[in-house]
């Protein structure tokens, strides 16, 4: 038993807030997908994380525009590092 599960028995990748039932219920769910339901899921779940990210930027922003916002995201998504080799001098805060 490794150390990071000595205190429970719960695999390290489960959740605290998740019963291994449900955990098996939902891995047994996904195996049941086709990889184009599963593609379709992925992204569709990549969709509503780009959304969240915007009403943040818009939440934190309210003066900027879509295209500040749109800058702003990408900031968030990829990273300063990228951020700063894709949109040289910018200074769009998310």
């Amino acid at each position: 038993m490794s150390s990071a599960s000595i205190e429970s028995d719960r695999p390290l990748c489960l959740p605290a807030d998740t019963t291994l039932e449900a955990a098996r219920a939902q891995f047994a769910a996904l195996r049941r997908m086709t990889p184009a339901q599963r593609l379709e899921m992925g992204c569709k779940l990549n969709d509503e994380v780009r959304a969240l990210v915007k009403a943040g930027v818009r939440h934190r922003h309210p003066e900027y525009d879509e295209e500040q916002v749109r800058i702003a995201t990408v900031r968030l998504l990829i990273g300063e590092e990228w951020f700063k080799v894709c949109f040289p001098g910018c200074d769009v805060q998310p």
